[in-house]
């Protein structure tokens, strides 16, 4: 069984930085393609970033140049480093997993993971 567990998010005021992680368990982590994504109320599930398989990231437009995605195999661990942040950013951020080698559109698209951690609430006061 597949288990995403969460950490890191909290309260930060405009310009701050915060780091989130996630760990992964019950999984052949090297093998998955690893996202985040975010839900501000009222709105549906966004695109946040991608790390690959591989290490290859990509990025929303709204976050580029402001967060980091990266994963620890050895620790079966993914990672979002957040810095600049704006009210904008508040949400409950998601970390997702799939199992996929490579890069396809698809792995933009909160639709085709199937793993899911909990999610953690992640505010920018102005």
């Amino acid at each position: 069984q597949v288990k995403l567990v969460e950490s890191g998010g909290g309260l930060v005021q405009t310009g701050g930085s915060l780091n989130l992680s996630c760990v992964v368990s019950g999984a052949n982590f090297r093998f998955y393609a690893l996202g985040w994504f975010r839900q501000a109320p009222g709105k549906g599930r966004e695109f946040v970033s991608l790390i690959t398989q591989s290490g290859s990231a990509v990025y929303a437009d709204s976050v580029k140049g402001r967060f980091t995605a990266s994963r620890d195999n050895a620790k079966s661990t993914m990672y979002l480093q957040m810095s600049a942040l704006k009210p904008e950013d508040t949400a409950v951020y998601y970390c997702a997993a799939y199992a996929y080698i490579g890069y396809d559109v698809s792995l933009l698209d909160y639709r085709t993971y199937d793993h899911w951690g909990q999610g953690t609430q992640v505010t920018v006061s102005s």
